[in-house]
């Protein structure tokens, strides 16, 4: 596709504004995926556009938060297997199946994540006791979450981050940079199967990928130093944007 030089400054601008929000609390999907629909990609290429991009972005946010000892790779091993496992299966059945029973679930899962925070409101603030072991914790969400994003995808990121806050107990900064690990799996792995379904354009992509890097820098800079008081109002407004998003497109 011929693009214009506008359409690549754009998209360039999407992809930061997307890394930077994705490297807080996720959902740059709902600003690049419907910016790559606008510049007239078909929706296939679209998604298949986006996991381009969105690596960028996950992979310098994950590198930051590993770099700054706010995540060790060591621990997330496991995870990392099963979630590329999970990735795998998802991004495969969803070419032979409807995703519409996902589609309508899912804003309703979320809309219970956001209230189990809004009423524990110390959620995520200190590390607290662990109600599950890491082992069995990232073999088990590995490959279920793993699953629904490479089958579905929005708010995969906001699932991480609430499960590993009340499940391993880790306060809300370090379960942000592991979510991003997880997520530099999952899209990677989608991303293969995009690229041999041939559903990816490099030139947008890339423009948006550059844009995703600056975001992603900033964005987890500055968790990293203003910690979990930063970090929850972004949070909380994902979430809500994305349950809001998914409801009025779903029903």
């Amino acid at each position: 596709m011929e693009l214009s030089v506008l359409t690549y400054i754009l998209l360039f601008i999407a992809g930061t504004a997307a890394g930077f929000i994705d490297s807080i609390a996720g959902g740059g999907g709902l600003i690049t995926v419907p910016v790559l629909l606008l510049a007239g990609l078909p929706p296939q290429m679209a998604l298949g556009t986006n996991k381009f991009q969105s690596t960028f972005g996950s992979i310098t946010s994950s590198y930051n938060y590993v770099k700054n000892g706010k995540a060790d790779l060591r621990i997330a091993l496991r995870g990392i297997i099963f979630t590329f496992i999970g990735a795998s299966i998802g991004t495969v059945a969803v070419q032979f199946t409807s995703n519409d029973f996902l589609m309508k679930l899912i804003p309703f899962l979320l809309t219970g994540v956001l209230i189990y925070l809004l009423v524990s409101p110390k959620a995520g603030e200190i590390e607290r006791e662990k109600r599950m072991s890491a082992k069995w914790f990232y073999m088990i969400f590995g490959l279920a979450i793993g699953f629904y994003d490479g089958y579905f995808g929005p708010g995969t990121g906001a699932f991480w981050v609430i499960l590993i806050v009340f499940f391993l107990g880790q306060e809300m900064v370090s379960a942000t940079a592991y979510t991003k690990v997880m997520n530099v799996t999952s899209n990677i792995t989608a991303l293969l199967f995009f690229v041999i379904g041939e559903k990816v354009l490099f030139l947008p992509g890339l423009a948006m990928g550059i844009g995703e890097v600056l975001g992603a820098k900033i964005g987890s800079g500055l968790v990293i130093k203003n910690g979990v008081k930063f970090i929850k109002p972004f949070f909380y407004t994902i979430v809500v944007i994305i349950i809001i998003s998914l409801f009025y497109k779903h029903y």
